[in-house]
């Protein structure tokens, strides 16, 4: 009759592992390189305007010692960078795609990259003073190898040339690193990102499923005994026993909405555990008795989901354990500043008193503190022949299915 912990957080866990299954899905793609695309060219732009400011202010000193032309004019570095970027972005892109393992599969292709870029500078810029010498005239009569005829793109490849095309790639070779190490450090910063995402929603789908366990512990074999007692019943009292099965059916549908949300209205939560009370007073009808608040004075509050089912449960089998007088079985509530308090009491009898350490408490005591931490506080005990379990909480207006409660 009813269901096992286990199978009631299976659609959890099943839920749980789909989600997993998302993340690891969009962990597998590495994340997109957009975000790289932006923070790269922020970072090329911040280049290009150092590199600008460098050189001209190198320039500006070594004119003022009547020195012209070391520095290649701001217009043809500007064009050398915007030639530049998409190379730099294509060989970023690279860095992202092949990353670092193996090392010895990697590296080669790394190194490579770095190689074209860093070689290409320079030429780069022999371009950019090209398409720009119309603009800087006075610089184009000084760097006599950008005039038609006079020389030719070879010229960059003689050995005058070499010590000037090192300097540049070397230059570039910097800016090149510091690349690959915000790509390499951000896409680091993103797969931890994405495995904190990971590990946050399986403990969040652990903790639910935990929940949902710990909500369905409704033990079967005070279910069998019902059922028993029903049976007994339909002999000797069969419109008693109608009613205890239409009673039933309410509780363990009850039961089952319940178990599948983590709070509930306080008073649902009393109307379950009125439910099974009464079921168990036609059960024990000569022994037990019980006292329960108005459903109608109930405060519109919400309270973990069959929080209090474990309490009256434990109420009734220890209540009832060890002799054969009366039992009366209290269930109240107060309110007092932004707490909750809940209690069930129940008459002890002389033999034996419960364990407060019983799979009942302990089922409350780890709810509470998974839901609330150390915001809420539970104890059990005797008090002077009556054994009171009470629940400290928080007051819960805002439900998750409604709106704010006044």
């Amino acid at each position: 009759m009813s269901v096992s912990p286990l199978e009631r957080g299976e659609p959890v866990v099943a839920a749980a592992a789909a989600g997993h299954a998302a993340l690891l899905a969009g962990a597998a793609g590495r994340t997109r390189f957009r975000p790289f695309l932006w923070v790269l060219t922020a970072f090329w732009v911040y280049v290009l305007i150092s590199n600008l400011l460098y050189a001209n202010n190198m320039q500006a000193g070594l004119t003022s010692m009547k020195i012209e032309g070391v520095f290649a004019p701001s217009g043809a570095r500007f064009v050398q960078h915007l030639l530049l970027y998409p190379l730099f972005i294509l060989c970023m892109w690279r860095v992202w795609r092949t990353g670092w393992q193996p090392l010895a599969r990697t590296l080669p292709l790394q190194i490579a990259c770095a190689i074209i870029f860093c070689v290409l500078a320079r030429p780069a810029l022999l371009l950019g003073e090209e398409l720009t010498k119309d603009f800087y005239p006075q610089v184009a009569k000084e760097h006599e190898h950008l005039s038609a005829g006079e020389s030719s793109w070879w010229d960059m490849f003689q050995s005058s040339e070499l010590p000037t095309w090192i300097a540049s790639a070397s230059n570039f070779f910097v800016t090149y690193c510091f690349g690959v190490a915000l790509v390499t450090g951000f896409a680091f910063y993103q797969r931890l990102r994405d495995a904190q995402q990971r590990s946050a929603a399986l403990e969040r789908a652990l903790t639910q499923s935990h929940l949902a366990a710990l909500r369905m512990q409704l033990s079967p074999h005070t279910l069998f005994n019902l059922l028993h007692t029903i049976r007994g019943q339909i002999t000797w009292d069969p419109p008693a026993a109608q009613t205890m099965v239409v009673q039933l059916g309410d509780l363990l549908r009850r039961l089952l909405n319940a178990g599948e949300r983590e709070f509930s209205r306080l008073s649902d939560e009393m109307q379950f555990v009125t439910l099974y009370l009464e079921l168990q007073q036609r059960r024990f009808a000569d022994r037990l008795s019980i006292e329960l608040p108005a459903r109608d004075a109930l405060p519109r509050l919400w309270v973990p989901s069959l929080i209090l089912q474990p309490l009256v449960e434990n109420a009734v089998v220890h209540g009832l354990a060890g002799h054969e007088g009366p039992v009366r079985i209290q269930v109240d509530y107060a309110c007092a500043a932004d707490e909750l308090r809940l209690r069930v009491l129940n008459t002890l009898g002389a033999v034996r008193a419960p364990s407060p350490d019983g799979i009942g408490l302990a089922n409350v005591r780890e709810r509470l503190e998974v839901q609330f931490g150390t915001r809420a506080h539970f104890s059990a005990g005797p008090e002077g022949g009556v054994w009171v379990a009470e629940i400290r909480m928080p007051q819960l207006r805002d439900g998750p299915e409604a709106a704010p409660l006044p």
